[in-house]
């Protein structure tokens, strides 16, 4: 008796993720390439990417900051605190850039845009776009998509350039490592295709999951202000659990 608990739960997990892969796949087939839908996913760009902008240097610098603290003192301890530049740019690059900002762009404005789409639902816009012969998908959805999965590799460089900082604020400035050495080890150890393109390739997938499941979850959410306040709460939680897992996955093929 105990084990039909879980399989009600994996079920309805299964039946949610069916759910959402069909909901990107008509999404995707009802997207439609017009002026007014470059200009919606441009403004949506800046909605979503441009007022990111606080959190994701913030968290950059502090990132950055912390990281090369704890490297450096680890490494100090076997005489090879000049390679910190390689661990934090190696790091950055590959996992915590994509990683921590795709996370942190959930909680700012995947949260918003599933807020905005559940408001929509509950206040029945969507309802009067299809009685107008409008399609919501490709009205609301496509340029909220589009413009996720083109802002989050942008905010992942603007990441990784405050947490370069962070990195040069502490060992250059503060430890006193030669610059030369510093910038030196960085350019010899960081591969331009396989550490710095790859972290970009995978923040575009993030940036495609991060808009995905707000998008869903706003979409299908009660049209009551308890709906949109857990359609909130699940976009980021899904958000993240399914990054730091597409994380692993990318990691693994990209090796």
């Amino acid at each position: 008796m105990s084990a039909l608990p879980d399989r009600v739960v994996a079920g309805g997990a299964v039946r949610s993720l069916g759910r959402a892969v069909v909901f990107l796949f008509v999404a995707i087939t009802r997207m439609r390439c017009t002026g007014f839908h470059v200009g919606e996913t441009m403004r949506q760009v800046y909605y979503i990417g441009v007022r990111s902008l606080v959190i994701i240097m913030t968290g950059g610098l502090f990132v950055g900051l912390v990281l090369t603290l704890q490297t450096y003192d680890t490494l100090n301890r076997f005489g090879a605190g000049d390679a910190v530049s390689t661990v934090l740019a190696l790091a950055l690059f590959k996992e915590l850039g994509p990683v921590l900002t795709a996370i942190l762009f959930a909680g700012r404005a995947g949260t918003a845009i599933a807020a905005e789409i559940g408001l929509m639902k509950a206040t029945e816009q969507l309802d009067a776009l299809d009685l107008m012969a409008i399609d919501p998908m490709e009205r609301i959805v496509q340029p909220r998509l589009l413009a996720a999965i083109i802002a989050v590799p942008l905010l992942t460089l603007i990441f990784n350039l405050m947490a370069i900082l962070g990195g040069v604020l502490f060992g250059i400035v503060l430890m006193g490592i030669d610059s030369n050495v510093f910038w030196g080890n960085m350019q010899n150890s960081v591969g331009l295709y396989e550490d710095f393109a790859s972290g970009i390739l995978k923040s575009a997938f993030f940036g495609l999951i991060a808009g995905w499941m707000a998008v869903y979850y706003g979409w299908h959410c009660r049209p009551t202000g308890e709906g949109v306040a857990l359609a909130t709460t699940q976009t980021v939680i899904a958000t993240a659990i399914a990054v730091l897992l597409l994380d692993f996955v990318l990691s693994a093929l990209m090796m």
